[in-house]
């Protein structure tokens, strides 16, 4: 990246730092959510505590309260609303930054995220794929890939397999109609791998503050472990349809390899521990699927 003064240090016009828009966010809620849990573990630590004072001043407490609780609510409203409008500033002044030096890769990574926190999935996987083009000396691959490989996970869960069983685990035989995986397709699965992967093997090159970098190297594995416990269990899902399609055993000992690998990368992921032992129960004893009528719509024979 040229030394322009235009974007060394990743600022915007306002001078305000932009080590990684994206990843920053992340930071920041979870920072703000670790706060939250820390303030309500607090505040129920002694749930028999009374204000201390006289009668009149105790009186008095529970008015105050709840004005102090309608004034933290209005707060909290006008500070989403806030932070939606700066979102959108914050766009407009990314395209802005872009149309004055469009060669930048992190003008369109910081846009590409700030698209994608609004739900403008294929405008920010654009802007990525702009970021990783422009990137040429892969300074910033690392979190380019990232913010891709975070897309496509969120469109995958978004989709019909996240709107069903999100776990696997338990005897749900019983067929629902419009909520049952029918088809895996495996490109949903390897393409946000690839992401975090990718992401992964950049990590030594990323020109970014020691906290996004310590972030990237944290959350692509579990990432990718959550990944392989996702596929694993809708092929599982699959497997329990009610028509027989003739691989459901197949199925049952693909899903097997990537909880493995789940367990490889994430030795205490308890959920795909739980579901090693229910596919290994499925393919020694088999399983019949029912109808919606309660009759046997399917037998699918163990394999002993």
């Amino acid at each position: 990246m040229e030394e322009d003064n235009k974007d060394q240090s990743w600022k915007d016009r306002t001078g305000r730092k932009y080590q990684s828009y994206g990843a920053e966010q992340r930071l920041e809620r979870e920072k703000a959510d670790q706060q939250e849990e820390e303030n309500d573990a607090e505040s129920s630590a002694a749930p028999g505590e009374q204000p201390s004072g006289d009668g009149e001043a105790g009186q008095e407490t529970p008015d105050l309260q709840d004005g102090l609780d309608t004034a933290e609510v209005e707060a909290d409203e006008v500070e989403g609303e806030e932070a939606e409008f700066d979102l959108e500033a914050q766009i407009a002044e990314f395209r802005l930054q872009i149309e004055e030096d469009p060669d930048n890769c992190v003008h369109h990574y910081n846009l590409g995220e700030a698209l994608a926190e609004l739900g403008y999935d294929e405008d920010a996987k654009a802007e990525f794929e702009i970021a990783l083009e422009l990137d040429k000396d892969g300074a910033f691959g690392a979190i380019i890939h990232f913010g891709l490989g975070s897309l496509c996970y969120h469109q995958l869960i978004a989709g019909l397999q996240g709107t069903i069983v999100r776990s696997s685990v338990g005897l749900h035989s019983q067929h629902k109609p419009g909520a049952q995986i029918v088809e895996v397709n495996e490109d949903d699965y390897r393409v946000p791998l690839r992401e975090f992967e990718a992401a992964i093997k950049m990590l030594d090159s990323l020109q970014a503050d020691e906290e996004i970098v310590e972030y990237v190297k944290d959350n692509a594995p579990k990432q990718i472990a959550d990944i392989y416990y996702k596929w694993a269990s809708d092929l599982i899902d699959k497997s329990r349809q009610i028509e027989v399609y003739g691989d459901e055993i197949k199925d049952v000992k693909e899903s097997l390899q990537y909880l493995k690998k789940t367990i490889e990368i994430n030795p205490n992921h308890s959920q795909a521990q739980l579901m090693v032992k229910y596919a290994r129960k499925m393919l020694q004893e088999g399983w019949d699927i029912y109808d919606e009528c309660g009759f046997v719509a399917k037998e699918i024979p163990g394999t002993g």
